[in-house]
């Protein structure tokens, strides 16, 4: 990796400027990367050295000695924990500068820490449900795809941030057909799986069990996945939700594509609660965030756990040294 990771400031009030401290000392020397914020925000929040530096490729030098900071001034001085709106535009801007660098080959890849959407709509009118639509928009592209990664599973919902009640009108075939190619791609390409196995859960309890528990199965996934294996896609499914994620069956796909939100995060977070990823697929740049938020009510006492922002910084690195090789061979 001839790059640094960028890694934005996310809301300044929240837990990420001083897990960011904490995920440099743990990678230091191993993962340079560099953090977008305003300079004097990160003094307040963590105790590790720091310095400013003028661009992205100074982190190299830098990192073993200091956390590497690109200044970004914001409007006003974060009380830890605490909502302020006015440092809205800021953090928006650090998502963009990230993505810039990372557009521009500065940054190998970017890595987001968590945002929360309720400040960004009263501060800046922020019109995006999150990162992930809001990275879309950036990036160009119409459709993209959360994927949820542990050592012990991987998983992507097709729906993601809406009522249980709208997911079934949602499931059209365009969605799961794009959901599941971007998929099979980002595990090639990405992730270095060379023939990708992907289970893919239905929709009903027990699949629907031959349509008496539902008829979406039958109607609209079966003949999809059928479709798709025809491509040279392997699928197997639709399978019973219950019965996929036990150690015996998590050992025969690579990832889980699930029909929505709880479907795919309830299994991941329940085998490994601390070191998920949540990674952005179908982008034109790599995207890795912690899968937590801005846990504003233990931000600043110190008790907050790394772990998972540690993971999604390597986790940046490792897909974009695989995405170079795959390309370069490709």
């Amino acid at each position: 990796m001839t790059q640094p990771v960028a890694l934005t400031s996310g809301d300044p009030s929240g837990v990420g400027l001083e897990l960011s401290g904490q995920a440099w000392q743990h990678l230091k020397t191993d993962v340079p990367f560099f953090l977008i914020a305003d300079h004097a925000h990160v003094l307040n929040a963590t105790d590790v050295p720091t310095k400013v530096i003028d661009k992205p490729s100074d982190a190299i030098g830098v990192m073993q000695d200091a956390l590497p900071v690109i200044h970004l001034p914001f409007s006003a001085t974060p009380k830890i924990g605490t909502e302020h709106p006015q440092n809205a535009g800021a953090t928006i801007q650090s998502i963009e500068m990230a993505v810039d660098f990372a557009t521009s080959g500065q940054a190998t890849a970017l890595c987001t820490n968590p945002i929360n959407k309720k400040v960004l709509k009263d501060g800046a009118a922020f019109p995006y449900p999150g990162h992930t639509e809001f990275l879309a928009h950036l990036g160009g592209v119409k459709t993209s795809v959360m994927m949820l990664t542990a050592p012990e599973l991987r998983t992507v919902p097709v729906t993601i941030h809406i009522a249980l009640s709208e997911v079934p009108n949602a499931l059209t075939d365009k969605l799961i057909e794009d959901t599941i190619i971007i998929t099979h791609q980002a595990l090639k390409r990405d992730f270095g799986v060379a023939d990708p196995v992907i289970a893919v859960a239905g929709l009903n309890p027990h699949a629907g069990e031959g349509g008496a528990m539902g008829a979406e199965e039958i109607e609209r996934i079966s003949p999809l996945l059928e479709k798709l294996r025809a491509r040279g896609i392997a699928l197997s499914g639709p399978m019973p939700a219950d019965t996929m994620f036990h150690a015996q069956a998590r050992a025969k796909y690579d990832v889980a594509v699930c029909m929505y939100h709880d479907q795919a995060l309830i299994p991941l977070k329940t085998l490994n609660f601390s070191a998920g990823v949540n990674t952005t697929l179908g982008l034109p740049f790599i995207r890795t965030s912690p899968d937590h938020g801005t846990a504003f009510d233990i931000a600043g006492k110190g008790i907050a756990d790394p772990t998972s922002l540690i993971q999604a910084i390597k986790q940046a690195r490792d897909m974009a040294q695989n995405r170079a090789q795959y390309d370069s061979i490709n």
